[in-house]
């Protein structure tokens, strides 16, 4: 049995022989064989994708591809539809919990090769016969010898992020209410699917601490705007950046003032994305929220112009469990060990 690795080529009965090695592998035939959605035996949520780009199903041609984002562009099965129990389950798919992994092959009669896991990024809700979906690829960036060995051409990113609306001087922050809640996974229209092939900003922007830096700075800049403009130049001049100073144990970046000298703990988190674009948060900055919810800030920098500087911001005061909805990715396991009286 071969082990999984990124970037190698395997065929079907070999990838087979990893996932599901105790049934029996028919060439040309069955589940392994034959079809592109497989489940892995006796792992609810697991699933193997065999791809191979530039096929056809009678009168059906896929239209897939990968951006240079590793945004997958990718279509189930042509009788499938929204309501399918199989559909529904990839676009509840959290890749936190299960895995969906990929095999990739640009021409057939060839060797997959393997690409990592996917994550969920949206679907048409408005196609069907097949279902459209777009995956980030998680171990992306893939080597670049990956993709020379597989003979895959990435395509540009359809669109870009729309810049900020309101924002036409550099080193500016344009204030706006925070959006509304959304549902989650109800898809993108037709006309959003094919114009926007948006990467997974959270996990790109979880990697940038350049990012970061500079939009704690710009918060910096906005907030001795704030109190200056408000007649408190005593205290604009003792704003502390505070995870400049000690570091990110803190649980807040920047120690500011309200005009009447009262603290105000602010938490900055930024993304080139847009508003509704989801962020990683520690436990330390969430339970200091908790524990200074009346003083608490959290500023969301969206749309944030790298070249000009700027970006759009909302702010949201209190408690992070009372204005996001919160999901564990990782756990610290401790034996516990009972005791006898």
């Amino acid at each position: 049995m071969r082990n999984l690795e990124l970037g190698a080529a395997y065929t079907r009965e070999e990838v087979h022989s990893i996932f599901s090695p105790e049934t029996i592998f028919t060439p040309q035939a069955g589940t392994w064989g034959l079809q592109g959605i497989v489940r892995v035996p006796d792992r609810q949520g697991d699933w193997v994708f065999f791809v191979t780009f530039g096929q056809r199903q009678g009168e059906h041609e896929f239209d897939e591809s990968i951006t240079e984002d590793g945004v997958l562009s990718w279509q189930s099965q042509p009788q499938q539809r929204l309501d399918d129990d199989v559909i529904r389950q990839l676009i509840a798919h959290d890749e936190r919990e299960n895995n969906i992994h990929l095999f990739l092959r640009t021409a057939s009669r060839t060797p997959y090769t393997y690409f990592g896991r996917l994550g969920y990024l949206t679907h048409d809700f408005q196609r069907q016969q097949p279902v459209y979906f777009q995956w980030q690829i998680l171990d992306w960036p893939v080597p670049a010898k990956l993709l020379e060995r597989s003979r895959l051409t990435l395509v540009p990113t359809a669109t870009k992020m729309p810049p900020s609306v309101g924002v036409s001087r550099s080193n500016e922050i344009t204030v706006v209410d925070p959006p509304p809640r959304r549902t989650a996974r109800t898809g993108v229209s037709t006309r959003d699917f094919r114009q926007r092939k948006t990467p997974d900003y959270a996990a790109r922007d979880a990697r940038n601490r350049e990012l970061g830096r500079r939009a704690e700075d710009l918060v910096i800049m906005h907030e001795r705007a704030r109190l200056s403009n408000g007649g408190r130049n005593d205290l604009a001049s003792q704003i502390v950046h505070v995870s400049a100073v000690e570091g990110d144990a803190s649980g807040y970046d920047i120690r500011s003032f309200e005009l009447d000298g009262g603290l105000r703990y602010i938490e900055v988190k930024a993304t080139e994305g847009d508003a509704s674009t989801s962020f990683f948060i520690s436990a330390n900055e969430v339970a200091f929220s908790e524990q200074r919810a009346d003083s608490y800030y959290l500023y969301r920098l969206y749309r944030f112009n790298v070249r000009d500087n700027s970006a759009q911001m909302f702010i949201l005061n209190g408690n992070v469990r009372s204005n996001f909805s919160l999901a564990a990715t990782v756990y610290r396991a401790e034996l516990t060990i009972a005791t006898h009286g």
